[in-house]
């Protein structure tokens, strides 16, 4: 067994400190509805894979404090044999689980990761599981240096495409025809696949927050938005970027402005000890300035963010841990909760960051009918909102910018700091 994947297993079984049997599931394969002999893409849980290195599906990874731990996968079969070609599989058949779980039927056991299966029988408390898990996520938040170069290889493929969508986007190509163009790029250049759905948007799309590429083409002198990753082993990359085809408009350059400033004050921040919530806040204030200054919105800019104003504009977080997938072992500190303020409910994570950490920072403004043609809204910030220049700024679209940053205790290390901001 490789060195960090003791390592990582030292760190788990610290954070736990229990006589509790532990059982990590990885999972099982769902098959793609309506049958046809077809399974959708396999991806063992996080935890099962931060802890074994291997991407086994329906495997278990067992834990005694008084012995160690267990490697159980699938007994092979002739089927895996011939079907597949797989001719060995890490760890121990899983036909011995039972027979170790019944030597161990007096002890109280907690099941991670993925349950079913294999693990659909065993008994645990629901209270106990939780705890645990919540243990172990914290315990995987910073990264070890196996960790962090992967995903500096996620990174550099994803430049990689960020560079070719950029060169491909002109006028009158369609969105997805330039998600197809970042996807191959990053696939030549390493990426095995991308961490999650890519969004690619132009004019009023690129305002959708979660925008699926579709057949409009780009048009001359408008926003085009995108937000991908590619993922290497398991770990992704997060990037978005903002850009004009065409020539930037006076307001297309101001407001990428704003957005790159507080991106980059916001990646200046990434240090130990920084408490998450309050650099979303830092960010919103200074977004919220550059919007009054732009005659958006009125009034002091620290009472805007605190009456939530600048949600109107910036609805989302100011970004999220990534790792073993999009988002992964984000989340909020025991005892924290999630607030129901409009400028705070979409929070990703709400703890401090520490050493190792790798996390996306990702402010953005954007022009989003739903939310600024609401009769609701436009009465409730009647005071703060300037709703005739909202209303000449509706179909601008809108702009992220989305950097990867690790953060370490000599400072912010930005690793898609190669992918180019410029408007």
């Amino acid at each position: 067994m490789s060195e960090h994947i003791n390592a990582r297993r030292d760190r788990a079984a610290k954070a736990w400190l229990t006589e509790h049997i532990v059982l990590v599931g990885s999972g099982s394969p769902i098959p793609v509805p309506g049958g046809m002999d077809q399974l959708h893409h396999f991806e063992p849980h996080p935890d099962h894979y931060w802890l074994t290195g291997h991407r086994t599906a329906g495997a278990v990874l067992a834990y005694d404090a008084r012995e160690g731990w267990r490697d159980f996968t699938p007994d092979l079969t002739e089927d895996d044999r011939v079907w597949e070609g797989v001719t060995e599989r890490a760890g121990e058949p899983i036909s011995g689980l039972d027979a170790w779980l019944e030597a161990r039927q007096d002890r109280a056991k907690c099941v991670l990761g993925t349950g079913g299966g294999p693990l659909a029988g065993v008994r645990t408390d629901r209270t106990a599981d939780e705890a645990y898990a919540e243990r172990l996520l914290h315990a995987r938040r910073p990264k070890d240096q196996c960790e962090v170069e992967i995903l500096k290889r996620a990174c550099d493929a994803t430049a990689k495409g960020f560079a070719r969508a950029r060169e491909f986007a002109q006028v009158g190509v369609t969105e997805r025809e330039i998600e197809i163009e970042l996807q191959a790029e990053c696939f030549r250049h390493g990426g095995e696949r991308m961490g999650y759905h890519n969004i690619v948007g132009g004019g009023t799309n690129a305002a959708v927050l979660h925008f699926s590429p579709s057949a409009r083409k780009v048009q001359q002198n408008e926003f085009v938005l995108i937000d991908a990753g590619c993922q290497v082993e398991g770990y992704t990359a997060d990037v978005s970027r903002t850009f004009v085809v065409g020539t930037p408009t006076t307001q297309h350059t101001e407001l990428h402005g704003i957005v790159k400033e507080a991106l980059e004050f916001g990646t200046s921040q990434c240090i130990p000890g920084k408490e998450w919530r309050q650099l979303h806040l830092e960010c919103a204030l200074m977004m919220t300035k550059g919007l009054v200054s732009l005659g958006i919105l009125k009034g002091d800019p620290q009472g805007l963010v605190e009456r939530d104003v600048h949600a109107l504009f910036f609805p989302h977080g100011l970004g999220h841990l990534l790792g073993l997938g999009v988002r992964d072992a984000s989340g909020y500190l025991p005892g924290r909760e999630r607030s129901d303020r409009f400028g705070l409910a979409n929070l990703r994570m709400d703890l401090p960051l520490e050493s190792g950490y790798f996390t996306t920072v990702e402010p953005g403004l954007y022009f989003i009918d739903p939310l600024l043609s609401d009769p609701k809204r436009r009465e409730r910030f009647a005071n703060d909102v300037n709703w005739d220049e909202v209303d000449r700024w509706i179909g601008i679209g809108g702009v992220r910018l989305e950097d990867d940053i690790l953060v370490t205790d000599d400072g912010p290390v930005n690793l898609t700091k190669d992918i180019p901001l410029t408007i």
